[in-house]
């Protein structure tokens, strides 16, 4: 049996922002959705709201359940931005607030694996994780991390360090590593890494929205905005 859901647990980021979900412990390892809200974010950056791989302090967070949510459908990946590329309009959440007091709340759906990546393995931490997009890549200022345990599995993700204080490590250069990655997504350049494939450039972004037509786009937008207005 599933183990309850223990009260939201937090963390604080390398820049003072404090990120927060609704649920972190004793999850179905099938997948539950999880409240993820955040304070004191860097407007001017866009970030990733995602389920990924923890490979340390410094390090990008990769690859990630569910890989990228090109859609805005899936729920593994939310993308907030108050400034996209334009091939990111209709689908990046805005911040609230401006400066370095933006917010955001997001529902992000939490499992424990994929084709591709097992978080109940031994020796694989996974988190709910924020970090700074495609056009920041490298730069770890807004990464920040909290660790997940499932229920029923036998195993923990969690890190000996306490969650409360877990961070995302230094700004500058991400660096490779953990299990589960491998050379085509170890690169912390690149956008939300696919945990099956080599992760997405925004140039492939933009080819891909190209190859696609501006329908599928508009469709999303006018998704968004019948949800808003319901």
């Amino acid at each position: 049996m599933v183990s309850p859901a223990v009260a939201a647990e937090s963390a604080t980021g390398p820049e003072g922002q404090k990120l927060t979900a609704s649920q972190s412990a004793g999850l179905d390892p099938a997948g539950e959705t999880v409240t993820v809200s955040g304070t004191g974010y860097n407007t001017e950056k866009g970030i990733y709201v995602a389920f990924c791989v923890d490979n340390g302090a410094g390090r990008t967070p990769t690859p990630c359940v569910g890989g990228v949510d090109m859609s805005g459908e899936s729920g593994a990946s939310v993308w907030v931005s108050s400034n996209p590329p334009s091939y990111g309009e209709g689908l990046a959440e805005p911040y609230k607030g401006s400066g370095h007091d933006g917010s955001f709340s997001v529902r992000l759906k939490v499992r424990a694996k994929d084709a591709n990546t097992d978080c109940t393995k031994s020796g694989v931490t996974c988190a709910v994780i924020t970090r700074n997009d495609h056009t920041r890549g490298g730069d770890q200022s807004q990464t920040v991390r909290i660790p997940v345990t499932f229920g029923g599995t036998g195993s923990s993700t969690a890190p000996s360090t306490p969650s409360a204080s877990a961070t995302a490590g230094t700004t500058g250069g991400g660096s490779t590593g953990g299990s589960g990655t491998t050379g085509a997504e170890s690169t912390s350049d690149g956008p939300l890494a696919s945990t099956g494939s080599t992760a997405l450039t925004a140039g492939l972004i933009a080819a891909g929205l190209v190859a696609a037509g501006t329908g599928t786009w508009l469709w999303a937008r006018r998704r968004r905005t019948a949800t808003n207005a319901g």
